[in-house]
């Protein structure tokens, strides 16, 4: 969701490992393991049911999976993925988040700000054409020219931007690169979502565990013209309990992995960013929690904040613990030292890996804290990189700001949404404390981003003096260009204007003995890879589709079994009362209604991670079963591997969303959608 903080991520790069096990992968659709699968589950889909699944499949640009399940544009995806829309929605009146939402009629379905569906119609493997241009090139040159090739075949690939979108996404950490075309709905609106307590049961203490008791669903609508989406290609609603054992898929975009990662690469995640995240995470979240316990308002204003903090807070905090497992870690150092010891056709792509990564160590946390954290700083970024970057010819432009990117970064900034200036304030005067304390008070970079003010001081006096809520004058500055941001005497887009120079050149020198080298190495290790285990091998995820297959299944926990489901009746049975264990109100107040026996959630062994929030699960028939909101504890340590025996994904089971439309947030012209034929 946009207010919550986003940390520069480093390139994913392609390690050594052995072909997938059982139920292990997130596979492309242009390479689906068919003979694996049907080795494995005694059948596997055939290419019909792969395209009818692909063009049934959505991906939420604000971060989430989803699937058509409708022939009118009917969206299934999760609760936390349209929490900000309802909390954009929402004032002290109204609050959606809290009360959850259900449309009467079209005509009441609400816009979610920032919101995008898009569709793949198309993979294009264009990894010649993009390695064509390495030559004898290094350092920054190298990445100017990659950038401008993908600039030019994402421009050449969608000349209708306003309903479609091209994206080459580099594959295998540089070992391929495949052109995804999408047909884009950019009004998308929600149509039903229960209260929040029925999505957050349980609240942290049951995130990322199980038995659970979430209805972690709802629903959106695309439209275009002004009129819902007309989508012949769509899931086939099925609201049955599952069955143990059967064979699920999910497909969805997984956001990113980093199970191809070196050592070295590994040694810095463990050493350097994640103790930064996880101990400025957690401060954020008492600051937070602090201010929200001043008022009312406060405490609604900031929930969906909170929610997404708590759960970044808990991911973070569970690959650390990944990541100081020897036994877990043992496997990952052997799975390389396999490769090493197959070797890579006389290069040494590790050697180059290591040396880019030891130059990395120098440049994070610089090109972290330069990036101060408040939504309106964003726009203020946003509004000054746009302006410079379309002065420039489309091949020269940073990524985000090249033609087949501007249509959605400008969706993003002239959207109306609220924003909350004691919010902004708290978020942008943490970030800039973190700065000081990280990089020293005497650091040039902190001087910069300071001068004489505290972190304190100039939060409030940048967000109290900046007008960019008003999407009218970000729009009068997009449309202004750079002759607009010169003249502004706006503090925020003055303050963007003084970091920017330093932002760019951090990235340059990141370039130049980071990226660059990483790109060589990474074609290097993807290309002995493939030489030592085959090509049918899954890359890491990079929030485009994949597709996992797996089981209805439980796991044993410490000698204990797991069962795979729970049933609605066990809310009650769970609830106590008090946070986060207080039943929804919805649900006392219908529990007469409520069929007991209703599955409720279940788990599978379906590999995913995040960004899958929202995917269908689907059954073998191609009917969705269910939509996945989450993994289990052990799954955290899946960004680095995935071992069967115990890492699940946790699913709202179609069962349970049929008996909430029916019984608890009547929504009867939706029932009665679903189950058209």
């Amino acid at each position: 969701m946009n207010r919550r903080a986003f940390f520069l991520s480093t390139a994913v790069l392609a390690l050594a490992a052995a072909p997938a096990a059982a139920d292990e992968g997130m596979w492309t659709f242009d390479n689906f393991p068919a003979a694996k699968m049907k080795a494995d589950y005694g059948w596997a889909p055939d290419q019909a049911w792969l395209n009818r699944v692909q063009n049934a499949a959505v991906r939420l640009t604000g971060g989430c999976s989803a699937s058509f399940v409708s022939p009118q544009g009917l969206i299934l995806t999760n609760h936390h993925c349209v929490a900000s829309c309802l909390f954009d929605n929402s004032n002290d009146a109204s609050d959606y988040l809290n009360k959850g939402y259900v449309a009467d009629r079209r005509d009441l379905e609400l816009k979610c700000p920032g919101q995008q569906a898009e569709v793949v119609t198309k993979i294009t493997d264009v990894t010649s054409d993009v390695k064509a241009v390495f030559g004898t090139l290094t350092g920054e040159a190298l990445t100017k020219a990659r950038d401008a090739k993908i600039a030019e075949i994402e421009k050449a690939g969608c000349t209708d931007t306003a309903t479609t979108r091209c994206q080459v996404v580099t594959l295998f950490g540089g070992g391929q690169y495949k052109l995804y075309t999408y047909r884009k709905y950019s009004d998308v609106r929600l149509v039903w979502a229960p209260e929040d307590r029925a999505a957050t049961f349980g609240g942290d203490p049951d995130n990322f565990n199980f038995p659970r008791y979430s209805l972690d669903a709802s629903f959106l609508r695309a439209y275009e013209n002004g009129k819902p989406v007309a989508t012949p290609n769509h899931l086939k609603w099925s609201p049955r309990p599952p069955k143990e054992g059967e064979a699920t898929f999910v497909v969805g975009n997984p956001g990113s992995t980093n199970r191809l990662f070196t050592q070295s690469q590994l040694a810095f995640e463990r050493e350097v960013r994640l103790p930064v995240t996880v101990a400025t995470y957690s401060e954020l979240r008492g600051r937070l929690i602090r201010a929200m316990d001043e008022s009312p308002a406060h405490a609604r204003e900031g929930l969906d904040e909170l929610n997404g903090i708590e759960n970044s807070l808990k991911v973070y905090i569970g690959r650390v613990k990944a990541l100081n497992d020897p036994a877990f870690t043992g496997k990952l150092a052997a799975a390389e030292a396999d490769l090493k010891a197959k070797g890579a056709g006389g290069a040494d792509p590790w050697t180059t890996v290591d040396a880019a990564v030891t130059a990395y160590r120098s440049l994070y946390l610089p090109m972290r804290f330069t990036q101060p954290s408040s939504e309106l700083y964003s726009y203020a970024q946003a509004l000054v990189f746009a302006a410079q970057e379309r002065t420039k010819p489309n091949g020269e432009r940073l990524p985000g700001y090249t033609d087949s990117a501007l249509p959605l970064t400008e969706k993003r900034l002239l959207d109306e949404k609220p924003i909350y200036p004691w919010l902004d304030e708290l978020t942008l005067e943490w970030s800039l404390s973190k700065a000081r304390e990280y990089l020293g008070a005497d650091d040039p970079d902190t001087k910069l981003l300071l001068g004489k003010a505290s972190p304190e001081g100039l939060a409030q006096s940048l967000v109290s003096g900046s007008k960019l809520a008003d999407p009218a004058v970000r729009k009068a500055l997009w449309d202004g260009g750079m002759k607009a941001i010169r003249a502004s005497d706006d503090p925020m887009i003055v303050y963007a204007l003084r970091l920017a120079d330093r932002q760019r050149e951090l990235k340059q020198k990141a370039d130049a003995v980071y990226t660059a080298p990483l790109t060589i190495a990474g074609s290097q290790l993807a290309d002995a890879r493939f030489a030592a285990y085959g090509d049918t091998l899954y890359p890491d995820a990079t929030f485009t589709l994949r597709i996992s297959y797996g089981k209805v299944a439980g796991w044993n926990e410490r000698g204990n079994d797991v069962p795979f489901m729970t049933t609605m009746g066990g809310t009650f049975d769970r609830a106590t009362g008090s946070e986060p264990y207080d039943a929804p109100s919805a649900f006392l107040a219908n529990k007469a209604k409520i069929d007991p026996a209703t599955a409720y959630d279940f788990v599978t062994t379906n590999d995913i991670i995040g960004g899958n929030s929202g995917s269908p699960v689907i059954d073998r028939a191609g009917a969705v079963i269910g939509a996945a909101f989450d993994g289990n504890i052990n799954s955290l340590g899946g960004n680095y591997g995935y071992d069967g025996t115990v890492n699940r994904t946790v699913v709202v089971s179609t069962d349970a969303v049929q008996e909430a439309l029916e019984k608890i947030y009547p929504a009867p012209a939706l029932v009665k959608e679903l189950a058209a034929k």
